[in-house]
């Protein structure tokens, strides 16, 4: 049977947070205290990694360790954990609307539909022109018992599921207001989720409007972008797969930015956001050159004080994290 559980919201935050997100193999946490209108001093974070994902006593003991046992917790869902689909509103009250969703996509997931969790989100702003669209979170079941039995194990009071593309729109979202941008003018966001994948969303009034996954392939985040690859320098190839790799992200990005000009055309987008780990100035540098748009980084430093230091790694995993702690109550259907 479907279990029933907030997917995603943006619940009032509270002074105090601690978010968590397990992948399978590693345990991310960030703890942050309030002291501001979005702004969050960061305690401590970090990343625990058991020897087996099937061990879960060592991941307790580890948990212990870390002190992370006994509190309440916030727990995100990276993108491969679960899709994220936009379909046609149905016609329905706003109390049937997940069930007449879980209808409308059960040729569109990957597994039964029974299997699944949902939740359903609004698409864009009520101010602008309605998209008549919803989003709709389809996240296994036993994905979503494990997190529950992972937070029961650890005695730990799970305030809600969230997901990160919209803990990516509360971080671009911040960010923009910080930077002056009008709430009226869209902003996009590009994070590199893994070596291979990126997300990609689009908002503006400081909701989610547009998201899609772009899958770049293996190896991308160690590619030479913009720069000739191995066979290249050899002469080998006229167009290797670096290079390859490198335009898809272009033209993916160029293809989502036409299909927003055309289904927004009232919001005009005032620039692109990227996140990369250690190379996000190097990404910002060769996308402003190759999409003739102004990017910048990503960089939410200034609103989370005491988010420095540790591996390149555990903050590029710890990063998306920080969205949830801005984390508001949702408007409703």
């Amino acid at each position: 049977m479907p279990i029933s559980l907030p997917l995603f919201g943006r619940r009032r935050g509270r002074v105090d947070r601690l978010v968590l997100a397990w992948d399978g193999q590693s345990l991310a946490f960030v703890q942050g205290h309030k002291n501001g209108v979005e702004r969050y001093h960061i305690r401590r974070f970090g990343v625990l990694r058991p020897a087996s994902s099937q061990d879960s006593a060592e991941l307790l003991r580890q948990m212990a360790g870390a002190e992370l046992q006994g509190q309440a917790v916030c727990v995100l869902l990276r993108p491969s954990q679960y899709q994220m689909l936009q379909v046609d509103a149905p016609a329905v009250p706003p109390e049937e609307l997940k069930k007449a969703a879980r209808w409308q996509i059960r040729e569109m997931v990957t597994l039964h539909v029974d299997d699944l969790t949902l939740d359903v989100l609004k698409v864009g702003d009520d101010r602008v022109r309605a998209s008549g669209s919803i989003f709709v979170v389809a996240a296994p079941n036993a994905l979503v018992r494990e997190v529950m039995g992972l937070a029961e194990a650890a005695r730990c009071d799970l305030d809600v599921i969230d997901i990160q593309d919209l803990a990516q729109r509360n971080l671009q979202a911040a960010l923009a207001r910080q930077l002056g941008v009008p709430d009226s003018r869209a902003h996009a966001a590009i994070v590199m989720t893994d070596d291979s994948r990126a997300l990609l969303t689009i908002c503006a009034y400081g909701e989610l409007f547009y998201t899609r996954r772009i899958d770049l392939g293996p190896g991308f985040m160690q590619a030479p972008w913009g720069a000739p690859g191995p066979d290249e320098a050899q002469g080998l190839s006229a167009a290797g797969p670096y290079e390859d790799r490198a335009q898809r992200l272009v033209i993916e990005i160029q293809r989502s930015l036409d299909l927003w000009d055309r289904t927004w055309p009232t919001l005009l987008l005032d620039r692109i956001f990227v996140q990369a780990g250690a190379r996000t100035g190097e990404l910002a540098a060769w996308l402003n050159r190759e999409l003739g748009q102004a990017v910048i980084e990503l960089d939410v430093t200034t609103l989370f004080p005491g988010f420095s230091g540790g591996s390149d790694a555990d903050r590029q995993l710890c990063w998306p994290l920080l969205g949830l702690l801005l984390r508001v109550e949702e408007r409703q259907l």
